[in-house]
């Protein structure tokens, strides 16, 4: 699969008229593919909305309904690896904050893959608990004690 899913992200981007190269990296939980080059601003740009229209797509094409579902995730000149440290430290910051002072906080709204990231990095903290709040496919995080 990593060769398939290697293969369309380059094809989506050569369509795309954009000089950028496709690489994959075996995660523990899934598939990254890497995009270099010089045209990454163009994915990146606006918070990285084509960004995350081309992992929409390519998680789309690729999603698989068995019991060995795996995370596929589209980084460019590691746009996404930064935020998602940056969502992490946040997460955490929150925690610490509801746990000191006892109030919940919220964060988002945030896509699925945010929230996870979030989720993660609230569960390393003890005494701290977080919940997705919400009907769309935006939702709120709620951070609280307990």
């Amino acid at each position: 699969m990593t060769t398939q899913v290697t293969e369309f992200v380059q094809k989506v981007v050569d369509a795309m008229g954009l000089k950028l190269t496709a690489t994959a990296e075996e995660l523990p939980d899934g598939l990254r593919v890497h995009l270099e080059g010089e045209d990454g601003v163009v994915l990146t740009r606006r918070q990285g909305e084509a960004l995350q229209a081309l992992q929409h797509i390519a998680s789309s094409a690729f999603r698989s309904d068995g019991p060995d579902r795996r995370r596929l995730v589209i980084d460019c000149e590691n746009f996404r690896k930064d935020k998602d440290a940056e969502l992490r430290q946040m997460a955490l910051y929150m925690a610490g904050k509801a746990k000191s002072s006892g109030a919940s906080q919220e964060m988002g709204p945030l896509n699925p893959y945010e929230r996870r990231i979030v989720h993660l990095a609230v569960s390393e903290v003890a005494g701290v608990s977080s919940e997705s709040v919400g009907d769309a496919f935006e939702k709120t995080v709620i951070i609280s004690v307990g």
